[in-house]
């Protein structure tokens, strides 16, 4: 049961319903309870970054995406207008244009820059149909996105800066880039017409992949309508590729919404914008955060952490108890009591789980627990407090081994 579709829905992640419509998952407690967890953690990763986080609305202006570009070039991928007081809304297909507005609402210096705009916010494409699917291909998304505005002179070190988050990223969540494409126009398409600011967008992006070390392939017909950019592509158990993370460099929006920044001369000069998106939609990632680890996620990212497992309604209290002292510790802990089946079939039932811990009657009368960890290892029998100590640890550091070095 390869396929996260299946497996989502076998897990009690996420499941659709007709009458809220294709292309629309809704996410059950132990899904939610991993996207959480995976906003909280980039969000974090984004803050240390030196990112400042925003909140904008989902629904701007017909005008606001004239401005930006995405009607003329977007326009099919975008739900229709809707009639409102005499204006016409749109749901938002992009979060660009909306920080290139909260960029230019106030007035900003050299000394400011690069700016670095973070949101994880709500986006809409109007899919057909027949591509959706799970959530690789959905209608409504989180995306973690992100905006640069800097100076020309530091777009190369902010795009490499970028790729060095992704990276970052994907090793606390236990995946892997199978390619990195430079996402170039292709003839005839739906482009911006300015070969010139397309030459520097394309070099500034080379420049960066040269300097991080990586490997990449040019791809026609793949780049956004504003520009180039940098597609970090993943792979499923099949084999087939999907597009995770992104980095752009847009010299055209910056233009079209007359940003600008007063320099060292005091004269005003245009900012560049860099788009990026860590983990791309959050719907994506988790699809194949569950394809990757088949269920089995990387404990600060487990719906459940703590499986708590008493032997006998005797030391129910005392299982109770360190439930209760594992959630005032930020951990995700659950009792699994004997009324649930023999220890046996509980530890069976709990074997995604990352750590459980097993009170049995020598445990309970000494404070201690046997910890069982999910690939087979037994650490032995410790203090309660030392084991939700050591958990602890390893769920802070978002690793993705379940123990520390011995």
């Amino acid at each position: 049961m390869h396929d996260h579709r299946r497996l989502g829905r076998a897990l009690d992640l996420f499941d659709t319903d007709p009458l809220i419509g294709a292309g629309l998952p809704f996410w059950l407690p132990d899904g939610a309870a991993v996207r959480h967890a995976l906003e909280e953690y980039v969000r974090e990763l984004e803050r240390q970054a030196g990112y400042r986080h925003v909140y904008s609305p989902v629904l701007g202006k017909r005008e606001l995406y004239e401005m930006s570009g995405h009607w003329a070039h977007y326009r099919d991928d975008m739900f229709p207008p809707m009639g409102i007081g005499g204006e016409e809304m749109v749901l938002r297909p992009s979060l660009c244009p909306h920080h290139a507005v909260l960029f230019r609402s106030r007035p900003h210096s050299h000394r400011e820059l690069p700016l670095r705009m973070a949101e994880l916010g709500g986006m809409f494409r109007s899919e057909l149909s027949g591509v959706l699917g799970g959530l690789t291909r959905v209608r409504a998304m989180q995306l973690n996105d992100a905006h640069v505005f800097c100076r020309p002179d530091q777009v190369a070190g902010e795009v490499l800066a970028a790729l060095a988050l992704i990276r970052q990223a994907y090793g606390a969540l236990g995946i892997t880039a199978a390619r990195y494409r430079l996402s170039l126009p292709a003839e005839g398409g739906k482009y911006v017409a300015d070969p010139a600011l397309w030459r520097r967008a394309n070099a500034v992006l080379v420049e960066a992949l040269d300097a991080a070390g990586v490997a990449y392939e040019e791809a026609g017909g793949e780049a956004a309508f504003y520009g180039p950019k940098i597609d970090v592509q993943v792979a499923d158990r099949a084999g087939r590729e999907s597009t995770l993370s992104t980095v752009q460099v847009d010299f055209h929006q910056p233009a079209r919404f007359d940003l600008g920044y007063t320099g060292p001369d005091g004269a005003r000069h245009r900012p560049v914008m860099v788009h990026r998106a860590v983990i791309g939609s959050v719907e994506r990632a988790v699809a194949h955060l569950v394809e990757v680890h088949q269920g089995a996620f990387p404990a600060w990212l487990a719906p459940v952490q703590l499986l708590v497992l008493p032997v006998g309604e005797e030391q129910r209290p005392q299982a109770e108890e360190l439930v209760r002292e594992a959630v005032v510790r930020g951990l995700r802990a659950e009792l699994a009591g004997p009324d649930a089946g023999t220890l046996g079939a509980r530890v069976r039932a709990g074997r995604l789980v990352p750590y459980q811990a097993v009170v049995g009657a020598a445990e309970a009368a000494d404070g201690r627990v046997a910890l069982r960890l999910r690939d087979g290892r037994r650490p032995g029998p410790l203090p309660a407090a030392e084991a939700l100590r050591l958990i602890g640890g390893r769920v802070a550091a978002h690793s993705v081994e379940l123990w520390p070095e011995p």
